[in-house]
């Protein structure tokens, strides 16, 4: 794999990695989703995993993408624009996460 298709899997994983683990939040699950976040404990519990699970896993694709010197300062300015493209859809475009709350499970 050449190392822009691995930076871009890193990105991919990133931003989903956050945005599993903003919908894992009561707060935001609401906002996307339009349920009681009670409702969904069971998947919001898995959300926060798999999120927390995508992040280090984007790490290993920037890794295999550069030296690890690199590599790490990428996957950390990844995670911090990552954070803050989640957030800004979250103000403006809330409803573009339902995909993400799809993709782990049924609404």
């Amino acid at each position: 794999m050449s190392e822009a298709l691995w930076l871009l899997l890193a990105s991919a994983l990133s931003v989903t990695g956050m945005g599993w683990i903003a919908l894992s939040m009561e707060v935001h699950w609401g906002q996307v989703m339009h349920r009681h976040a009670q409702d969904a404990a069971d998947l919001r519990q898995w959300l926060r995993w798999a999120g927390f699970t995508a992040l280090p896993v984007s790490l290993l694709a920037c890794l295999m993408a550069d030296r690890p010197s690199m590599a790490v300062l990428v996957w950390i300015l990844l995670l911090a624009a990552s954070a803050i493209t989640v957030s800004m859809v979250l103000v403006w475009r809330p409803k573009w996460l339902l995909a993400l709350g799809r993709l782990a499970g049924p609404r």
